[in-house]
């Protein structure tokens, strides 16, 4: 098998060859970016400069970003789905476009990669003519040129969803599928914003059908093609071709044409071996070899498939959560990593592994990432740590939680279960609804599972809407209010180090335009003192008038100097580094970011402490404000 770590070091060492700078990872946790909690997608961190910033490094770079998204929690038991990923990618900022692109990728995939053409598969934009965005015929003439180049005569489809034809292999597909924006399909666009279409590349697996990959499933009757759900095909990577932005006038071709292109690590080590299952490549380590010894069962037992898949894949994304300092908690970034954890105990249970396995498995995970993604090793220790705790915590739970279903068997008639009282269980005591089904079925009791989706959809959507009246106006719209608490949120930092000490470091940021937050390393409460201290001196510096000036240096002199930096964070050679004062050896902040900020502090107001409280053990939180 051609392992993860050699095909990553390859595309990387290629995209070097074509003139790209490597860059590291950023964190899984973004930095200033109040709008996710996650790095969902290696496009994520490079965003200011597929906005217009200059990036310190040059108009090519290339990486491979380690990415987590929460919502798919609940998508995995399938062969390709996982919540923790690696995006391997590469980015034009106004220089090369289509041509080069496409020609890379099939020149990787192919010649460098040996991947077997007649496997591979194109989407391409089919365009919306209402809006003036044009179909993309010049990608689908790229690829066709490139086919046939290996002696493949490469069909078009206009119509894919009524099912492949012979010969077809490039397809034209719409907004839903083959379009690119921060807000989704075209016609959401709101002026000023960028996008364009993409073309993507799909592995077949199961070219003659014979592997019966989807010969039982809910699809066996439904056409086949590359963007259907069947499992027969897996994305392996997209090229986004970032070419127009909306106007008054409607949709106008942008003057700098960017790339953006991401293919997840997993699923393209699957395609290379011709694996029709990113769970039994090594992106796992040794994984299901450890879960069957410990268990007794086999993976490949389909009562117990799912149940591996879950493990494997939870387990690998909090050890990554954990080795970058996302603890479990009842909120933010901690709630998934705790519901990680829970989801793992369950299914340990369901195959027979017992206590204690969870802890192998990491351990299999740090000992396979851990030279790549050295924060592995050097925390490897509170990462099982937490771990075992977590799980400790949630067998408690189980406990406490079945008191709660003894309450509901009660409350149940003809042989039905509250839904509403089954979420409660669920979202209150974080008892999984799997094992509530599981025990109600035992005692000929179901669960109104209509009622329980209606509970869990408003649920929902009240933390959708608290989200977005949280989250308003993030840092990522530049708006003046959120670049002026961006500042102050420097000035604090410096004055908590100054009045607290040295051993204070910014752990965690939320950035809106009514309020800052800031999450710092402290082992105890503030005392309203000090808060009183830390507020006039960020006030004297308000009134000082210091300029806020931007800075590119090598890291090395960059840490010389004392510029902060992002916890848990790799930073490329060449880095930017925002300083307030009036020269940078007697500046009163210095800090790794990336911007926007104000240029003199006089033009940030009165700056307020809102609260201080704790965020999590060693580790204090204080929000604050602006007023004119």
């Amino acid at each position: 098998m051609i392992s993860v770590h050699t095909i990553r070091s390859k595309y990387l060492d290629f995209m070097a060859s074509k003139g790209h700078v490597i860059v590291p990872s950023s964190s899984i946790v973004p930095n200033n970016d109040p709008t996710t909690l996650f790095t969902g997608s290696g496009m994520q961190p490079m965003l200011p400069y597929l906005l217009g910033e200059k990036h310190p490094m040059g108009t090519r770079i290339s990486d491979s970003q380690i990415c987590f998204r929460a919502e798919d929690i609940e998508e995995i038991g399938d062969n390709r789905h996982t919540t923790f990923f690696e995006m391997l990618g590469n980015w034009s900022f106004g220089e090369y476009f289509k041509t080069e692109q496409i020609n890379w990728m099939f020149e990787f995939l192919i010649q460098e990669q040996g991947l077997d053409p007649h496997n591979l598969y194109i989407s391409c934009y089919s365009g919306n003519e209402s809006l003036g965005l044009p179909k993309d015929n010049e990608a689908a003439a790229l690829w066709k040129e490139l086919f046939a180049s290996v002696g493949i005569t490469a069909e078009i489809s206009e119509t894919p969803t009524n099912g492949m034809k012979e010969g077809e292999r490039i397809f034209f597909y719409g907004d839903r599928k083959n379009w690119w924006s921060r807000v989704g399909a075209p016609a959401n666009m709101p002026n000023g914003e960028p996008g364009g279409g993409d073309t993507e590349m799909f592995f077949d697996f199961d070219p003659t059908l014979e592997k019966g990959l989807h010969a039982n499933s809910e699809w066996k009757d439904e056409p086949c093609h590359p963007n259907c759900d069947c499992g027969r095909f897996i994305e392996i990577g997209n090229n986004v071709f970032m070419q127009f932005i909306k106007t008054e006038n409607g949709f106008e071709e942008l003057k700098n044409k960017n790339v953006d292109f991401g293919g997840g690590l997993e699923r393209m080590t699957a395609a290379i071996n011709n694996i029709a299952d990113v769970f039994e490549t090594d992106a796992f380590g040794n994984g299901i070899e450890v879960l069957e010894k410990i268990s007794g069962t086999s993976y490949h037992n389909e009562q117990y498939t799912k149940s591996y898949r879950i493990i494997l894949d939870h387990i690998r994304g909090a050890t990554f959560l954990l080795g970058q300092g996302v603890i479990p908690s009842k909120k933010d970034q901690g709630y998934f990593t705790r519901r990680l954890i829970r989801r793992v105990v369950r299914y340990l249970d369901v195959i027979g592994a017992g206590e204690g396995a969870i802890k192998l498995i990491a351990e299999e995970i740090i000992s396979s990432f851990g030279d790549y993604y050295d924060f592995l090793k050097t925390n490897k220790e509170s990462i099982l740590n937490e771990l075992l705790l977590e799980e400790e915590r949630f067998r408690k739970v189980i406990v406490k939680g079945m008191k709660e279903l003894e309450h509901i068997k009660d409350l149940s008639h003809s042989g039905m279960a509250s839904g509403a009282l089954v979420f409660e269980l669920y979202e209150t005591h974080g008892f999984p609804y799997e094992l509530t089904e599981e025990l109600l079925k035992e005692n000929g009791i179901s669960i109104n599972k209509e009622e329980f989706e209606k509970a869990k959809a408003a649920h929902q959507e009240m933390s959708r809407v608290g989200g977005e009246a949280r989250f308003k106006g993030g840092l990522e719209d530049s708006k003046e209010a959120t670049i002026k608490l961006h500042t102050a949120h420097h000035l604090l930092l410096a004055a908590l180090q100054k009045v607290l000490g040295s051993h204070v470091h910014q752990k965690g940021s939320n950035i809106t335009e009514e309020r800052l937050r800031i999450d710092f390393s402290h082992p105890e409460k503030v005392t309203a003192e000090q808060l009183k201290e830390v507020e006039e001196l960020v006030n004297t510096w308000i009134k000082e008038g210091l300029p806020m000036t931007r800075h590119e240096m090598k890291k090395e002199e960059a840490e010389k100097i004392g510029a902060e930096m992002e916890f848990g964070a790799k930073y490329p050679e060449v880095v930017s580094v925002y300083v307030i004062g009036n020269d940078i050896e007697h500046a009163i902040s210095k800090e790794f970011c990336g911007g926007p900020h104000a240029t003199n502090t006089a033009d940030l107001g009165t700056f307020k402490i809102l609260k201080e409280e704790a965020s999590s053990q060693g580790v204090r939180r204080i929000k604050a404000s602006l007023t004119d």
